[in-house]
């Protein structure tokens, strides 16, 4: 059966040899719990990410260059560290409904390039899977090695429902946990599936408030196409931006960087190259790899800042706290946690 991304492993190999970088940083982001584990009720931690206005990573800022308000409060930093190669451990939930069925080959061997690239081996960093259909199911616990993770995917077949809300559930209660999580190393997860949800027992506010709790930044890559919209993508959304993740959408463009688009229709459509040929399969599998290395280098080039509150009344330690980070610079765009919740005695 032909596949669009049947060479995708050995076309991309060079490049991804080229952004290892990426990937030692991206280690340093991801991780999760089997339960939701407790942080000190007097210690906050925030992954901030800073972009240019045209997207591009500011990775040279100092302390100085930051301030931190909880509830509106302006905050001592205590601890600031912007160093590549930190422990994290990185959950991947895999979509294995019927919707994922049109371009599953192709997320298949992006999302086993994407472990072999964050699981070195090296024991710093540990990953796990989740796949969720009409339920979902830890595939995969925690493990330091992409190997068990990679040839788990080869086996599974999509079909079914969808359960998102009850897998990032299970990511947060059901898997075994490494020493030091959520401070180091910290949690990520990535999401790969188009955030539609009709089999979960839990809800989205539930499980957007347990990963809160639980320190987790969420990360997508959407398998969404152009024209196939669900409306659910404003899940993923959601997901992300609450706690200072982003989302890829690398079938909404397939098209826009290839020569000769929109100026050689076809019968079937106004298309320059048609599903199946080798200029569509270059394309999507570009599209995906820059998917990857966009969430790869968004972990890469996180600072951690860390910081006491001023006033944390016990009366507000079960109530979500509103955080907002600022950098004194311009035309830059800061992405981080919306807030949180102190832990509870």
């Amino acid at each position: 059966m032909w596949s669009p991304l049947g060479r995708f492993s050995v076309r991309i190999a060079p490049r991804i040899a080229q952004r290892s970088a990426w990937a030692g940083a991206f280690l340093a982001c991801l991780a999760f719990a089997q339960q939701p584990i407790r942080v000190q009720v007097n210690e906050v931690i925030v992954p901030v990410t800073v972009t240019d206005e045209k997207g591009r990573f500011v990775s040279n800022l100092e302390q100085s260059d930051f301030q931190i308000f909880d509830q509106g409060k302006q905050q001592t930093i205590r601890f600031f560290n912007r160093e590549r190669n930190q422990p994290v451990v990185i959950g991947l939930l895999m979509d294995l409904s019927n919707n994922s069925k049109s371009q599953w080959k192709s997320y298949l061997d992006a999302a086993s390039e994407l472990m072999f690239t964050l699981l070195p081996g090296d024991k710093k960093y540990s990953g796990y899977l989740i796949g969720y259909s009409t339920d979902a199911e830890v595939m995969v616990d925690t493990t330091s090695e992409a190997d068990p993770i990679v040839q788990k995917l080869k086996k599974i077949k999509p079909g079914g429902g969808a359960a998102l809300y009850d897998a990032i559930y299970m990511a947060c209660t059901s898997r075994k946990l490494v020493s030091g999580e959520p401070v180091e190393p910290r949690r990520v997860i990535v999401i790969i599936g188009d955030g539609h949800d009709n089999s979960s027992k839990k809800s989205l506010d539930e499980v957007l408030e347990l990963a809160q709790r639980n320190l987790v930044t969420i990360y997508g890559i959407s398998t969404t196409a152009y024209g196939f919209q669900t409306g659910s993508e404003n899940i993923l959304e959601k997901l992300a931006e609450e706690t200072g993740g982003r989302v890829e959408y690398p079938l909404m463009n397939v098209y826009k960087d290839v020569s000769g688009f929109l100026s050689t229709p076809s019968d079937e459509g106004n298309f320059a190259y048609k599903v199946g040929t080798g200029g569509y399969a270059s394309a999507l599998s570009n599209a995906i790899f820059k998917a990857i290395g966009n969430v790869a280098g968004e972990v890469t080039t996180q600072y951690i800042l860390r910081y006491i509150p001023d006033a944390a009344s016990s009366d507000s330690e079960r109530t979500f706290r509103t955080l907002n980070v600022k950098v004194d610079l311009p035309d830059v765009k800061v992405r981080a946690r919306k807030g949180y919740y102190p832990d509870n005695p």
